[in-house]
C-alpha cells in the first residue's frame, strides 16, 4: 500500500472517527481523550493473551496518528470526502459529478498548481492506468506503548527508569529481505518489480496498492526464510532508559521522539508513550500544581489559637499559626511548598485544619467542659436555624 505526501489509499475504507467512537466534528482534545480511553483499555500489557484487544489496541493507535494530528487529519478529511458516495467518478466518465474535468486536474498537477494531485501525490492512477512506477520509500516505524508505575516523591522530584520494550523489527536472519539466507533474490512476477500493483475501485478511478507478493520489497525469493517465513519481520527485545520529568502528574502521556518501532528501509523510528501511573502518598495530595495536607488540631487550639509544625514533601517542616476562633477545615497556604512547575517555580502547600474531638475524657478534663459549657450556656448557637425554618 503506497504512502505519499501523507496520504494512503487505505483511508478510503477506514472510519478513524468511528474507530474512536468521536464525531466527525470532535476536537484535538476530545479524540486525544477518547484515544487514551480505548488504548488504556486494550492495552497489551493488561491483556496479554487477548488477541482481539491486541487488535483493537492497533487499530485504535493507527486512528490516532492520522486524526489526532492535524495535518494528517485534515488531508484524510479531504480524502474521504473524495471517496464519498456521489462525489466520485461516474463509472466509465472522465469528470467529477460536480462538473470539474479529469484533464484539468491532470494538467494542474503536471503543472505544480496544487489541487487534487498535490492531495494524492503518486498513490492514484486515472484511466485505469498503472499508475507512475516509484521505488520503495523509507517507512516509519510504528508507534509504541507502555507504562512505568512510580511513587508519589518521586514524581514530585523527578527520576530516570528502566523500560523493557518489545517491537517489530527487521528479521535477525534474513535482514528483512523474507528470503533465505545464500539464496539469491529475483524481480517479483506479480508487481514487475514495481513493489505495488494497481486496485481498481470502479469505472476510470484506480490506486496503486503495496504488493502482495513481495510486500513492497520488489524482489522475491524462491526458499522463504526459515526463521520469519518470507515475511521479513521479527520481535526485537531491549530496555531503554527514560527520564520521568519533576511534577509528572498521575496519568500523564510522555512522549519520547525516536523510541519506538524501528523505521524500514532506512526510514525513521517511531515514537514511543509512556503512561505514567504515580501511586498516592499516605500524608500528602495534590490539586493540580499543589500539593494537599490536612493538619488534626485540638479544640482548645482552634479556640483559642496556636502555632503548629506542618511537614512538607521533602523539606524541613514549616510553622503553620492557627489565629483564635479557626473553624473546621479551614485552609492555610504555604507558599511555594507544592509541586515543580514547568518554569521551574513551585505550587503551594494547602494544609487544611481537622478540629479533633476527643473519644474520652479525664475527670479534670470533663469538669473543665462542664464548666465551660455552664459559662456559655446563654449563647443561643441554634436560634438563627429554627428562624430560617419559621421564615
Amino acid at each position: 500500500m503506497s504512502d505519499t505526501d501523507g496520504i494512503r489509499s487505505d483511508w478510503a475504507t477506514k472510519d478513524f472517527y468511528k474507530e474512536l467512537g468521536v464525531a466527525k466534528t470532535a476536537s484535538t482534545d476530545e479524540i486525544k481523550k477518547a484515544y487514551r480511553k480505548l488504548a488504556r483499555a486494550n492495552h497489551p500489557d493488561s491483556h496479554p493473551d487477548d488477541a482481539a484487544k491486541h487488535e483493537k489496541f492497533k487499530s485504535v493507535a493507527e486512528a490516532y496518528d492520522v486524526i489526532g494530528d492535524p495535518e494528517k487529519r485534515k488531508k484524510y478529511d479531504q480524502a474521504r470526502d473524495l471517496f464519498a458516495s456521489g462525489r466520485g467518478f461516474p463509472a466509465g466518465g472522465s469528470g467529477f459529478s460536480g462538473g470539474v474535468n479529469i484533464d484539468d486536474l491532470l494538467r494542474d498537477r503536471a503543472g505544480g498548481g496544487g489541487g487534487f494531485g498535490d492531495l494524492f501525490g503518486d498513490f492514484i492512477g486515472f484511466g485505469g492506468g498503472g499508475g507512475r512506477r516509484q521505488q520503495p520509500r523509507p517507512a516509519r516505524g510504528a508507534d509504541l506503548e507502555t507504562s512505568t508505575t512510580i511513587s508519589f516523591a518521586d514524581a514530585l522530584e523527578g527520576m530516570t527508569v528502566s523500560l523493557p520494550i518489545a517491537s517489530d523489527t527487521a528479521c535477525a536472519t534474513c535482514s528483512g529481505t523474507g528470503g533465505k539466507p545464500g539464496t539469491s533474490p529475483h524481480r517479483c512476477p506479480t508487481c514487475d518489480g514495481t513493489g505495488f500493483v494497481v486496485a481498481s475501485v470502479g469505472g476510470a478511478f484506480s490506486m496503486n496498492e503495496t504488493c502482495p507478493a513481495c510486500g513492497g520489497r520488489q524482489l522475491v525469493y524462491d526458499e522463504a526464510c526459515p526463521t520469519c517465513h518470507g515475511t521479513g519481520r521479527g520481535r526485537s527485545a531491549r530496555t531503554i532508559r527514560a527520564k520521568i520529568p519533576a511534577g509528572v502528574k498521575d496519568g500523564q502521556r510522555i512522549r519520547l521522539r525516536g523510541k519506538g518501532a524501528p523505521g524500514e528501509r532506512g526510514g525513521p523510528a517511531g515514537d514511543l508513550y509512556v503512561a505514567v501511573k504515580v501511586t498516592p502518598d499516605r500524608v500528602f495530595g495534590r490539586k493540580g500544581e499543589n500539593l494537599t495536607i490536612d493538619v488534626p488540631i485540638s479544640f482548645t487550639e482552634a479556640t483559642l489559637g496556636a502555632t503548629v509544625k506542618v511537614p512538607t514533601m521533602g523539606g524541613p517542616a514549616v510553622t503553620l499559626k492557627i489565629p483564635p476562633g479557626t473553624p473546621n477545615g479551614r485552609t492555610f497556604r504555604v507558599r511555594g511548598k507544592g509541586a515543580p512547575k514547568k518554569d521551574g517555580a513551585r505550587g503551594d502547600l494547602l494544609a487544611t485544619v481537622e478540629v479533633q474531638v476527643p473519644a474520652h475524657l479525664s475527670d479534670e478534663a470533663r469538669q473543665a467542659l462542664e464548666a465551660y459549657a455552664a459559662a456559655t450556656a446563654d449563647t443561643p448557637l441554634r436560634a438563627g436555624l429554627f428562624e430560617q425554618v419559621e421564615g
